[in-house]
């Protein structure tokens, strides 16, 4: 059934404040939900700020601005606006919960290797002027022998943890293309043997591309998790079709309650990929729609083993 923009709009922040209003003096403090600027490609980042803030989001992570990826090219953090730009997040209430790069680590050529770690470096540079505590990277893809790309990904990591640690950045690899399986992230995050090299859970990936359920990944992979991407779809003909949350096959609530039983102390962030899918609902929805479904999620009482 479809249902007006507008009208959804308005029903998810009524609920919103009534369920908030509920309780009193619990909604003072925001929940620890952020979402993905992939997800509000044409949106100006004074637009950003306020959706995040008026939705109760908690942070905000960085992936493009107005159709840009380059991050450190954007006016917004250019050395003469960058102050006031911080000035902007902090009136907000906001904090940056990571600075998504397209960095690929499973690069052979020494040339294109060479590239993906300097403007790795650049990211990791914006992140320490913007007080960011993670910078994100992939492995990417794995061509040719299995052992030498994690060899090859993990000394990547390795060598941007060296340069992110004095500039207290931690450099994170999400589960994305080739690299969700637990077992060959474990081996790449072992490898890099850093303190500043961890892990961003992309839960959709390791349930849909790797068929593992959510509670085996977190025992798992759990001591490098530091940041996560929820999201939910549905099985469609050639590949996952992606759904408001909770509507869909992916266990979205076990997700949250496993990362809850580690004690996960960091952001649950929405990847609305409407930059590559404009056919996905439009941010004012999804994104409002998030906040609503994890402000129930995260007030359901942990059940004790």
């Amino acid at each position: 059934m479809r249902i007006a923009r507008r009208e959804f709009i308005a029903a998810v922040g009524a609920s919103l404040a009534l369920t908030r209003l509920a309780r009193g003096s619990e909604a003072k403090e925001r929940l620890p939900i952020a979402f993905s600027t992939l997800g509000c490609p044409a949106w100006e980042w004074q637009k950003i700020l306020q959706f995040a803030e008026t939705n109760e989001f908690a942070a905000i992570e960085l992936r493009g601005l107005m159709g840009s990826m380059d991050l450190p090219a954007r006016p917004e953090f250019a050395a003469d606006r960058i102050a006031q730009t911080k000035r902007e997040i902090a009136a907000h209430g906001l904090k940056i919960a990571c600075v998504s790069s397209s960095a690929a680590m499973h690069e052979a050529d020494p040339a294109k290797r060479a590239k993906e770690l300097v403007d790795a470096r650049r990211f990791i540079d914006l992140a320490h002027q913007l007080g960011a505590p993670y910078v994100r990277v992939f492995g990417n893809n794995i061509n040719g022998p299995r052992e030498e790309v994690v060899e090859r990904v993990a000394a990547g990591m390795h060598e941007l943890g060296v340069y992110a640690a004095p500039r207290n950045v931690t450099v994170i690899i999400e589960s994305h293309g080739d690299f969700t399986d637990s077992s060959t992230l474990k081996e790449v995050l072992a490898k890099a043997d850093s303190p500043h090299a961890a892990l961003l859970w992309d839960a959709h990936h390791t349930f849909v591309s790797s068929h593992e359920e959510p509670e085996y990944t977190v025992k798992e992979l759990g001591p490098w998790i530091r940041h996560t991407h929820l999201k939910d779809s549905v099985a469609a003909e050639k590949e996952h079709q992606y759904v408001l949350t909770g509507r869909g096959q992916v266990p979205i609530r076990r997700q949250v309650r496993a990362l809850q039983s580690i004690g996960y102390k960091g952001y649950y962030c929405f990847e609305w990929e409407k930059a590559w899918h404009t056919e996905l609902a439009d941010p004012e929805i999804a994104i409002a729609d998030y906040a609503q479904m994890m402000d129930v999620y995260l007030h359901e009482p942990v059940k004790q083993p």
